[in-house]
């Protein structure tokens, strides 16, 4: 499967239960980490394109690249890659720093394409100190929220809670924290780029014409559908997956478009307005390779020199793909502080529906059907509650799971435990 249809995945799947754990732990100093321990390898993707496939990056007159159906070449003119001729991350970062726009693909759940992002940031950064961030990962309406974090006006707990990380999002926060650390530390823009799942939501459901005027209005106006290697590519996504009865491609396309239309826009009009800037832009891989999701599109609507990098792609190599191609070592997130419970929720409530075996839930002597009232005093109602409770808790650390036990014929009790994460 491709990352654009994990990722398509991932963002539509929804589900009522969930492990309880609180996460975190604070990484050895991020830029020495990566310096040191990350193995990288990059492939120059892109400089075997044929005349009709030029590089991602500065176009005369700032026009967009050709598109349409594949041209055919001779097998004498097949693209051949120097293994021996590999560069590595430092190595491309002239050549990106030259750029206006450099785009950054991610595998979500991938925290070694996250260290690569922070590396990459980091050395533009030192660069080009006038440097803002685009994350798909924030929704737009919420950009006061990420302002006032990089002000230190916010927490990171007030951020997420802010912003509704955990019900927008949903991937563990410690794989983005370091980037808005850096940002913060280094007073960087960071900018909300996606459209507000509520809009991408009723479009896939009803379609773009399905939504009120005013709806209407906070979607880009000019969605362009004329790339149709992008439709095609999308097309086999779709197919590969069963659907529920009624779900239309046309719909899916739909919300695919307003996804690259809205995040292409919303970079662009920050590029407008800020001249002296250049952006990191930080999105899924399938927003990003062959130029045809949001790079073509921001292009479209503001003439810029950039270039696409993408981590660890899982389809097909061809020209085209990107400028630039990592190869990063995989790695995992450190292990996070565990309750050991099974939580549904249910009539607005977050219960317990299982304890596991030997966990610090079992030893505590909390039973099935129990309600989470409160983690450290924090009120919980649902599973993003006590994700923006628990994301930076490690094994070791100690938490209070205040709940409510219903019996029948009495009253229901309220009880406090403390219990150690593992």
């Amino acid at each position: 499967m491709s990352s654009h249809g994990q990722e398509t995945r991932r963002k539509t799947a929804t589900g009522s239960r969930a492990g309880m754990a609180g996460v975190s732990e604070t990484a050895p100093t991020w830029p020495q980490c990566v310096r040191s321990s990350l193995v990288l390898v990059v492939l120059f993707v892109t400089a075997c394109a044929t005349p009709e496939q030029p590089r991602h990056g500065a176009m005369p007159g700032g026009g967009q690249q050709p598109r349409g159906e594949a041209v055919a070449r001779p097998i004498s003119a097949t693209p051949a890659l120097d293994l021996s001729a590999l560069s590595n991350l430092e190595g491309v970062i002239p050549e990106l720093a030259e750029k206006r726009v450099v785009f950054v693909g991610e595998s979500h759940d991938r925290y070694d394409h996250h260290l690569t992002q922070l590396e990459i940031i980091r050395r533009l950064h030192a660069i080009q100190p006038q440097l803002a961030i685009g994350m798909e990962m924030f929704q737009q309406p919420f950009q006061r929220y990420l302002d006032a974090y990089v002000a230190g006006k916010l927490s990171e707990a007030e951020l997420l809670r802010s912003t509704e990380y955990y019900r927008r999002w949903r991937f563990d926060f410690r794989l983005y924290a370091p980037i808005l650390r850096y940002a913060r530390e280094h007073q960087l823009p960071v900018v909300a780029l996606n459209l507000p799942v509520e809009l991408t939501r009723k479009v896939g459901g009803k379609g773009i014409d399905g939504l009120t005027q005013a709806e209407r209005a906070a979607i880009p106006e000019a969605i362009d559908r004329s790339d149709t290697l992008y439709v095609q590519r999308l097309k086999a996504i779709f197919d590969q997956h069963p659907h529920k009865q009624g779900l239309s491609f046309e719909h899916f396309l739909e919300v695919q478009l307003l996804w690259d239309e809205g995040m292409a826009e919303r970079a662009a009009a920050y590029l407008k307005t800020h001249p002296d800037h250049a952006m990191v832009v930080l999105a899924g891989s399938g927003h990003l390779a062959h130029g045809s999701g949001i790079p073509r599109r921001l292009v479209r609507r503001v003439p810029v020199s950039s270039a696409i990098v993408l981590n660890s792609w899982e389809g097909g190599l061809e020209p085209g793909l990107a400028d630039f191609l990592l190869l990063p070592q995989k790695r995992v997130l450190p292990a996070a502080g565990k309750l050991g419970a099974l939580l549904a929720e249910q009539d607005g409530k977050l219960k317990v529906d299982t304890c596991i075996s030997g966990s610090p839930c079992e030893a505590a002597g909390i039973r099935q059907g129990d309600q989470v009232l409160a983690v450290n005093g924090k009120p919980v109602v649902n599973m993003a509650d006590l994700r923006e409770v628990t994301w930076d808790k490690k094994p070791g650390d100690k938490v209070t799971l205040e709940i409510r036990r219903t019996r029948w014929f009495a009253q229901p009790q309220e009880l406090s435990y403390e219990l150690e994460l593992r």
